[in-house]
């Protein structure tokens, strides 16, 4: 397997997961049809979905979650800091999309940090 093909891998799947995001923001969260929709008929699985997000959105679970495991990445040494740092990110661009900026952020930047940062010579 060629060294960078993970690496690709990710440029690709973060883009995608972002818009993803996006979509889900703007086709389920902020589209007129859905509000309607759940004030009429709140049981539809849509409804509670969008009713879940909506707490998690409220609670900031995403942008902590984002923050913390940036953090605990950054000072997690090889590929489980690695990993950490793309769960990070995982957790932070549906943050950032989903009205967490403030926590999600940092949490980017510190897991993008992470990621780029040189091993240690030896």
């Amino acid at each position: 397997m060629h060294p960078r093909l993970p690496w690709i891998l990710l440029l690709i799947a973060l883009p995608l997961w972002l818009a993803a995001s996006y979509g889900l923001r703007y086709g389920l969260m902020e589209d007129p049809h859905w509000v309607g929709t759940c004030v009429a008929e709140a049981g539809r699985w849509e409804c509670q979905l969008r009713s879940n997000l909506g707490w998690l959105i409220h609670f900031r679970a995403l942008g902590w979650a984002a923050l913390v495991t940036s953090v605990l990445a950054f000072f997690v040494r090889g590929r489980v800091g690695n990993a950490l740092a793309v769960l990070a990110l995982l957790f932070g661009l549906p943050a950032l999309a989903l009205y967490n900026a403030s926590l999600a952020v940092f949490a980017v930047v510190i897991a993008g940090l992470r990621l780029v940062r040189a091993k240690p010579q030896k």
